[in-house]
Formats: structure tokens, sequence, C-alpha cells
């Protein structure tokens, strides 16, 4: 399987509005062009997860995936993440010094409820021609 080099993949739910959101801002945020993106529900999206040894049929959270390194998924991932955009968002990251139940726990029932709060997209987002290339 051919990455990107040097980039950290996140994998996220492609059809979710908040997800998209969420990839949006990070995108907005992401100065030093750490990251490249790919839905859960894509092709590249489960020849990753299927890379990684992860059934897709039970997960539906985000992951972050270090190439050669480690992945992350959860609330693990979502702090990480925030900690590599720098500024103010970097300070998220030492939440992760929390027990990974706590953490989830909120998580989870952020999770849940994202489809009711925000509500679900037909099919995954179409990257605009000048963001095609953060998106696998």
């Amino acid at each position: 399987m051919i990455l990107p080099e040097n980039k950290k993949i996140i994998l996220f739910d492609g059809v979710c509005n908040l997800c998209d959101s969420a990839i949006q801002f990070i995108i907005r945020k992401d100065s030093k062009d750490l990251f490249r993106f790919v839905a859960l529900q894509s092709e590249k999206g489960q020849e990753i997860l299927s890379y990684l040894g992860i059934d897709p049929s039970k997960i539906d959270s985000i992951i972050l995936y270090d190439p050669r390194i480690a992945y992350y998924h959860k609330a693990e991932a979502a702090l990480k993440i925030a900690g590599h955009l720098g500024g103010i968002y970097s300070l998220l990251a030492t939440l992760n010094v929390l027990p990974t139940g706590l953490k989830n726990t909120v998580y989870d029932y952020i999770a849940r409820s994202r489809y009711k709060w925000y509500g679900k997209k037909e099919a995954c987002m179409i990257p605009t021609p000048e963001l095609k290339a953060k998106f696998l």
C-alpha cells in the first residue's frame, strides 16, 4: 500500500456532518500540511483499515494513522490531532493524560448522537480541486 510520506492520515466518517465540519476545520488550521484525509467508507479507507487489521464493521470513529509508527482512535486520535494544530488547540492534547475510559465515554456520547444533532449526508464529500491533494 502506497501512502504519502511524512503525512498523518485521518480516517473519518464521510457521511457525518459533524465529522465533515471537523475535517474542514483541521484543513484550515493545518498550517504545516501534516495531514491527509480519507473517508472510512471509501475504497482507500477500507484498504487502510484492512492493512491495520481493523474490522470495518466494528469501527465508526475517527482514526489517526501515523504510518510506520502507530494508529489512534476515538478521543486519543482527536486529542493528538488537536496537539498537531498548534496554538491554543495544542493545549487540548494535554487531556490525553486522563484515563482512556473517561475520555472515550465523552467521545462515545458525542459519537452516538452525532447524526441526530448534526445530520447525515447521502454520500461522502467531494473535495474542491484546491483541496483534492489533501484527500486520498
